[in-house]
């Protein structure tokens, strides 16, 4: 840890930045807090020996734009800025080099990965430096690490079990033209039911014509672009009534399902990278910054993954569906949405939304319809995250802020940390060699400063 040369200034009255000033606090540094400072407000804060700024806001553009006065104003200070969006966080990195830009979800999705799907470690995020798709395991022995021995922590490959992408592997190709919902089942009846009469008439004209000629015929005809003469015989009169009848029915149906499947927003397809796998997937409720986050790594990983989001509005539904995402709209609260979404056959459920009471109702809803299912409850965002561990029978916390408190704080104070991740009542920081750089308290008192 440096001893920093001034105050730190945190930007930000969020849960996140509270806890970073609560630790700041008990590290005993100085710090400036301040809310949605103006120009003017953040020049004068910055006026003095400043050691550091951390810019802990909700709005991208609005962090964005701190950053920027930040750097005019004090070239070459430690910054850190919370922001999602990668394309924004790659061009503020490559014109602010000395800035440190993440997001939440990006510091706290390596925990919930390890949560989901491999319990035997603390963390299981990408290869630092990689290109490729390589991954490893964090492992934490119990009894507390020490600070500074690289003994205490151990940094492996990690390699997603065989078992886990097969499973993922043939619920995806299962799921290819499955119906999901209502809609999706009276498309395909419709598609189906008018290729079954394609078929009869086929066969039916076989008799005089050939298969080409009778393929043609039949596909005319269920499309009503003409009717065919039909012999004098009772049983095939019979047969071209009872077949108008049903491409009648069956064209209905398959109009009704495309003008549905077009107007649901497409989130879910029914062929191709965004079917509803039917089995050995993660579901992953709430597409918000760590929702979304998550799916996309447990997706590249070669883990099968479907989201639930409540708000057909919600800004991460386009990218989830560029993405490849498949993402179900409804309450995952509901015994009948988590059904829709395969919960019996999934393989895990993370309750990640915003709201840490709605995940709650979706942790228990998803024990009680599947009492074996793997759970993991996204919390932190109130104060009561004691209280909500006490849910630990239903699956394991993990405190986004907490573990995003202790990264910004390591930041400010050092160099920023390879990973953090929990240990018990506390957040390890953790560098690429697997050297413990930072034992931090996992929930300090909010700081009330103003």
């Amino acid at each position: 840890m440096i001893e920093p040369s001034g105050p730190i200034v945190v930007i930000g009255h969020t849960d996140v930045g509270r806890r970073v000033c609560a630790l700041l606090e008990q590290a005993g540094v100085p710090i400036t807090h301040l809310d949605e400072p103006s120009d003017a407000d953040l020049r004068s804060a910055l006026s003095g020996d400043v050691a550091g700024v951390a810019v802990l806001l909700h709005d991208d553009i609005l962090a964005l734009r701190y950053c920027l006065i930040v750097e005019h104003l004090r070239p070459g200070i430690r910054l850190f800025v919370a922001m999602f969006d990668r394309t924004a966080r790659s061009q503020l990195e490559s014109t602010v080099p000395n800035c440190v830009v993440l997001s939440p979800a990006s510091i706290s999705v390596p925990v919930i990965v390890a949560s989901a799907i491999a319990p035997e470690h603390a963390a299981v995020r990408r290869k630092e430096s990689s290109q490729e798709r390589e991954w490893v395991g964090i492992d934490v022995p119990s009894g507390g690490p020490s600070v500074g021995d690289p003994a205490d922590v151990r940094v492996t490959p990690y390699v997603l079990p065989s078992a886990l992408r097969t499973r993922g592997l043939v619920g995806r190709m299962r799921g290819q033209l499955h119906p999901y919902d209502a809609g999706s089942s009276v498309l395909l009846g419709g598609l189906f039911g008018l290729l079954m009469v394609i078929l009869i008439d086929t066969i039916v004209g076989l008799r005089h014509d050939s298969l080409i000629r009778a393929l043609y015929d039949a596909t005319r005809t269920t499309a009503t672009i003409s009717a065919p003469e039909l012999d004098e015989q009772p049983m095939v009169l019979a047969w071209g009534t009872v077949a108008a009848l049903l491409v009648m029915g069956f064209t209905a149906a398959f109009a009704a399902g495309i003008v549905h499947h077009l107007l649901s927003g497409r989130h879910v397809a029914l062929v191709g990278r965004r079917v509803m796998p039917r089995g050995g997937h993660v579901i992953v409720v709430g597409m918000g910054q760590v929702g979304l986050r998550l799916a996309q790594e447990l997706r590249d990983l070669g883990v099968a993954v479907v989201g639930i989001e409540r708000f057909p509005t919600a800004r991460g539904l386009p990218l989830a569906r560029d993405l490849g995402i498949p993402v179900l709209i409804g309450d995952a609260a509901s015994r009948r949405t988590l059904a829709r979404a395969g919960l019996a056959r999934a393989a895990a459920l993370v309750a990640a939304g915003s709201e840490e009471r709605d995940n709650i109702a979706v942790a228990i809803s998803a024990a009680a319809g599947s009492p074996s299912l793997p759970v993991v409850i996204r919390a932190g965002a109130d104060d009561a995250i004691d209280e909500t561990r006490s849910l630990f029978h239903i699956g394991p916390v993990a405190d986004v802020n907490g573990l995003t408190a202790a990264f910004v704080t390591r930041s400010m104070l050092g160099t920023a940390p390879y990973a953090v991740v929990p240990d018990g009542d506390q957040i390890v920081c953790v560098d690429a060699a697997g050297t413990v750089r930072e034992v931090m308290p996992g929930n300090p008192e909010r700081c009330t400063c103003s």
